[in-house]
């Protein structure tokens, strides 16, 4: 398994529309968190809507029945942020549409700048034949109040090459297949 290059991720970008909308270089502006195309890798962007976590009462969350009424819903513009209260956390989305090649997983990171101040930003990976946009977790692990900007940088993506698995997310008709904004937890429930 080899992890793949700068110039490779813009061919498949190119030529297989693997991540759309695409920068075939990192973008770096005075006062934005970067993102787009680095050696290893590619930073995506974290979108403009958000679901923050807003508890109600001491149940217990259960992620096999998660409702939306424990989430704020907020849309950000360009130049505002969004605060995430301390201790507690937000789901976003990314910009950026994937589309995972069969013999390739994503391994996705967040960026040392929001690690440094204290956001963990959580994301799963990438599985073979996957399609969408990602779900992804922020979670503000500070005793005060965090900010994220939409449309900047959140994490970076990882491609690693190998051979083809006998059964791709898309083969099995995974349950978060061309998944757009933020999808809430799914559980499928079999008939045995």
């Amino acid at each position: 398994m080899s992890v793949m290059n700068d110039k490779w991720i813009r061919q498949m970008a190119s030529e297989h529309k693997m991540i759309s909308p695409f920068e075939p270089y990192q973008v770096r502006k005075k006062g934005v968190i970067s993102y787009g195309t680095s050696s290893f890798g590619y930073d995506m962007r974290i979108g403009n809507e958000f679901k923050v976590f807003t508890p109600n009462g001491n149940k217990p969350i259960n992620p096999k029945r998660i409702s939306s009424v424990v989430f704020n819903n907020i849309t950000a513009s360009d130049d505002n942020s969004v605060i995430i209260p301390a201790f507690s956390y937000a789901l976003g989305f990314s910009v950026e549409t994937f589309s995972i090649p069969d013999n390739v997983i994503v391994i996705v990171i967040g960026k040392s700048t929001y690690a440094r101040a204290g956001l963990i930003v959580n994301v799963t990976p990438g599985e073979p034949g996957w399609k969408g946009q990602w779900t992804i977790e922020l979670l503000n692990a500070t005793p005060l109040p965090m900010c994220v900007f939409p449309n900047e940088g959140i994490a970076q993506c990882v491609f690693f090459k190998g051979e083809r698995p006998e059964i791709s997310y898309a083969d099995k008709i995974g349950k978060y297949m061309n998944q757009t904004k933020i999808t809430l937890p799914k559980v499928e429930n079999f008939n045995v």
